[in-house]
């Protein structure tokens, strides 16, 4: 693997440990009370956070207090709740131990960091050349593409499913996560 690869993987894995940590937290606060969401809900979800990150970004205000840094952590987990459910199926009321919750975010999160090395390689760190304000317009439009699959009942003619928009969304998410951190740290 050359050295921007590698660069990519151990940046790629810190925002995952970050975003695991929060997602662990909050199950231990909330256990798995989302399980009763259905895939719609999610997908919801996710979209009012990339719109809220774009509404900040176009007004350059930020009335809540609440950074967007944090927004794109809650899209990964959302996201990644999203890969479970589609995977287990929405339950009223069957919740998850913290142990399942955490294995089924780990098998799915590093399925995604595959994906994202495979696509990275093939693509020659294109992602390092884009700004956050473009990877969160390419979140918007995989929204709206897993929502219009959604709407179809989930048939597709040639496209690919809401699994792999999902897993797009996560890895854009923890892109614009490593370029905000990058940023932040030249200030």
């Amino acid at each position: 693997m050359d050295a921007g690869l590698l660069k990519t993987k151990e940046e790629f894995e810190a925002e995952m440990v970050r975003c695991r940590e929060i997602f662990e937290k909050k199950t231990r606060d909330y256990g798995t009370s989302w399980r009763v969401l259905r895939l719609s809900s999610l997908t919801d979800q996710i979209f009012i956070k990339a719109n809220r990150i774009r509404s900040i970004q176009e007004s350059g205000e930020n009335r809540v207090g609440d950074g967007v840094e944090q927004e794109f952590v809650a899209m990964v987990n959302y996201a990644v709740m999203a890969l479970i459910q589609q995977e287990l199926g929405a339950e009223e009321g069957q919740e998850l131990s913290l142990e399942e919750a955490l294995s089924l975010y780990d098998k799915h999160i590093h399925r995604t960091a595959e994906l994202m090395l495979d696509k990275n390689h093939d693509y020659g760190e294109a992602w390092r050349m884009m700004r956050v304000s473009s990877m969160v317009d390419l979140i918007l439009m995989k929204l709206r593409r897993i929502k219009q699959i959604e709407d179809n009942q989930g048939h597709t003619i040639i496209s690919e499913g809401v699994e792999g928009g999902y897993m797009d969304i996560i890895n854009y998410s923890l892109f614009c996560l490593i370029r905000l951190r990058e940023a932040a740290d030249k200030l």
